[in-house]
């Protein structure tokens, strides 16, 4: 603004009359001042981070890349490793391959049709079902979870999990409803459609 001839009390005015009151005097002050011990630790830091780039620390977590620091003489706090990675748009490899558990089915096979065409409402139970799959992370390793919702009552009413993601495990969910349906006296009769998303996985007939 100085070069447009712009005087810090005329910028000050402007400021304060748009609701940010500072004054000529305030400025001035922070101008001169040094910067805060924060700022300059959280330069020394920075470069740091900065530094590990293209080297094997550079796939380092927040966490790793915290003790990394800390092994270099830094001392700094977990927090305040995050923050800055994040300011700097920084983050670890992950490692192991990504878990999906939709796959598009190719482009020239056939699709069963939408009966319900995006109608997931149902005036009476055992009219429309739902039915997907997801993953959970445990202890143990990933576990698939297969589950039946009847659209009238949001109800799960058929569910079933198992460590790999097959026919077997779906179908059983199923089966698991319809059992369950028989022998509260809601059995199934005719009519009822069976839905599902358009994805394919690798051992589903």
């Amino acid at each position: 603004m100085r070069a447009q001839n712009y005087r810090v009390e005329s910028i000050c005015a402007v400021l304060t009359a748009q609701g940010m009151q500072v004054a000529p005097r305030t400025y001035r002050d922070w101008k001169t001042a040094p910067p805060s011990e924060r700022t300059v630790t959280d330069a020394h830091l920075t470069n740091a981070l900065l530094g590990t780039d293209n080297t094997a620390e550079g796939l380092y977590g927040r966490r790793k890349m915290t003790a990394h620091l800390r092994r270099s003489g830094h001392q700094v706090a977990a927090c305040t490793v995050d923050r800055l990675m994040s300011d700097e748009a920084l983050s670890g490899i992950v490692r192991g391959r990504r878990h999906r558990t939709t796959i598009p089915g190719r482009k020239n096979s056939r699709r069963a049709p939408d009966l319900l065409d995006r109608d997931f409402t149902a005036e009476a139970p055992n009219r429309k079902w739902v039915t997907d799959f997801t993953c959970c992370r445990t202890s143990a390793g990933f576990v698939y979870v297969a589950f039946v919702i009847d659209c009238f009552s949001r109800a799960i009413v058929g569910w079933h999990a198992a460590t790999v993601k097959d026919t077997t495990m779906v179908t059983t969910a199923l089966k698991m409803a319809l059992w369950r349906r028989d022998h509260s006296g809601h059995a199934v009769t005719d009519g009822l459609i069976h839905h599902s998303d358009a994805g394919s996985q690798g051992g589903f007939n």
